[in-house]
């Protein structure tokens, strides 16, 4: 058996008056010593104490410690606010806490159709018993699919099954996650167009969902030669870019201002294709009127009865889009 570990030996100090220290041991051993020098320490006092005690005898023990620590901390604790106030977070975290006009603030959809999005958990159970006929499309298309922002392309498979249960043919953005605009992105997104329209020879339906149609607008602006038609679904290329639930999380994720994306754009200038803009009164996340646009910012307004989220999964959506792809030119 291994022996119990020795206790650590207890030396209380105390000052006596300005110039000098008592020492008291728990055996009852004590002496006084001047407080400039620890010279009058017992003489297993120093080996004691660098064995036991957590912290060195200074040669001088300040009167007014404590006064010294509040100090110390308050400049330490000014160091950090500083170090902070210069950081990636407070930058971020003031983006996402911007002022905005109120006539904007208002023209947000409201709280509870905010609270409406949540009838995207039910989805999982809605859609097993869910049966769409969906009929043979005698003008099968190319479609390339724009996921909304935070969003992955599987968020979008269910609709694109729908389309290719027509007779379309459905291609990811390539991108993943879609975590807003960047010019590697959207050089990469360019790309992706050329090589579509390269491999399948003809153009392609660009469908965009939420931030995703914005893409698909500015693409369509760039490259018309390789799109047939833009389709968005509650995307907010009219109107102010803050008229909506998620431009503050927007700012704070992407590090940058809706006024001011890192690729220049117009957002609310049609693109020289045929463009169709499908929207919903009942959109909890975008404004409506942002999503559905003015005349002359697209060709056609289809107003649908979903949610933002349900753009993706909604049997009325899924036809809209059916009867879109159907009357789409070569």
């Amino acid at each position: 058996m291994s022996s119990a570990e020795p206790q650590p030996e207890l030396w209380h100090f105390s000052y006596v008056d300005d110039n000098s220290l008592n020492i008291h041991h728990e055996s009852g051993l004590e002496r006084a010593m001047p407080r400039n020098r620890p010279s009058a320490l017992p003489e297993r006092l120093p080996e004691r104490l660098s064995q036991r005690l957590p912290v060195r005898l200074p040669a001088s023990l300040p009167r007014h410690l404590p006064g010294q620590v509040i100090a110390a901390a308050a400049a330490a604790g000014a160091r950090a606010q500083e170090a902070y106030a210069r950081s990636e977070l407070a930058r971020r975290l003031a983006l996402a806490r911007e002022a905005c006009p109120q006539e904007v603030e208002s023209g947000k959809p409201r709280l509870l159709r905010l609270v409406g999005e949540a009838e995207v958990l039910l989805e999982p159970i809605r859609r097993p018993r869910r049966q769409l006929e969906i009929p043979k499309s005698s003008n099968p298309q190319v479609v390339m699919i724009l996921p909304g922002f935070a969003t992955r392309p599987g968020r979008m498979r269910y609709l694109a099954r729908q389309l290719e249960a027509a007779g379309h043919i459905t291609k990811r953005w390539g991108q993943g996650r879609n975590w807003g605009p960047d010019p590697d992105r959207f050089a990469q997104l360019e790309a992706r167009l050329a090589a579509l329209h390269a491999r399948h020879g003809r153009k392609v339906v660009l469908l965009g969902w939420s931030l995703g149609g914005l893409y698909a607008r500015e693409l369509a602006k760039r490259h018309s030669y390789a799109v047939a038609k833009v389709i968005t679904m509650g995307s907010p290329f009219s109107g102010s870019p803050r008229a909506n639930n998620v431009w503050r999380a927007y700012q704070f994720i992407t590090g940058h201002s809706v006024d001011a994306p890192p690729i220049p754009a117009d957002l609310a200038q049609k693109p020289p294709v045929e463009t169709v803009a499908l929207w919903s009164p009942n959109d909890g996340v975008i404004a409506p009127r942002c999503a559905a646009g003015r005349p002359g910012e697209r060709d056609r307004a289809l107003a649908l009865r979903c949610t933002h989220m349900g753009f993706t999964y909604d049997p009325q959506v899924v036809f809209a889009l059916l009867e879109e792809l159907e009357r789409t030119g070569s």
